[in-house]
């Protein structure tokens, strides 16, 4: 004989067996879903910036259209200064390619470094048209100037072996 209490449908506590969900909630989880699909492809599309050398471009200037890559190679003595910024042409493996740089160049930048810059092609394809020039520093600094490093030492263990 059981004696467990039971509870009629519809009682206070009893389980009910078709039980209705809202279905804005449903539609508020599938839009969160799709919101976080959308925001995970932008993400993942956007960050990858393909790389290439100026030879490389040159050869694949149809293929790339105007999408947005970086390209490296050496900087020429033809640099000159514009109302928007500067032009120069890069050489990659005897290969020149023309640059057209919308803003100012970093401090670095110089005839004879090697610079990564990003942009694409312009439409016309006879140039390409940057908006950001990384340029490759050297150790040339401390070689330089290693008496102002020496000293810049000397200094720093002096005062920490004069603080008590």
């Amino acid at each position: 004989m059981e004696l467990s209490p039971r509870t009629a449908p519809g009682a206070p506590g009893a389980v009910n067996p078709r039980r209705h969900r809202n279905p804005w909630a449903y539609g508020a989880l599938a839009l969160v879903l799709v919101g976080i699909g959308v925001v995970a492809y932008q993400a993942l599309s956007s960050a990858s910036l393909y790389y290439y050398n100026a030879d490389e471009a040159v050869d694949q200037r149809a293929d790339l259209g105007d999408r947005r890559f970086q390209v490296q190679g050496l900087v020429r003595d033809d640099v000159e200064s514009t109302a928007d910024g500067v032009t120069f042409t890069i050489t990659f493996d005897g290969v020149e390619l023309p640059v057209r740089h919308q803003g100012d160049p970093p401090e670095l930048f110089e005839p004879g470094i090697p610079v990564v810059l990003e942009g694409r092609w312009d439409p016309s394809g006879d140039f390409f048209a940057s908006d950001r020039i990384l340029v490759k520093h050297s150790e040339q600094y401390e070689a330089d100037n290693g008496d102002r490093l020496v000293d810049a030492e000397d200094g720093q263990s002096r005062d920490a072996s004069s603080t008590p």
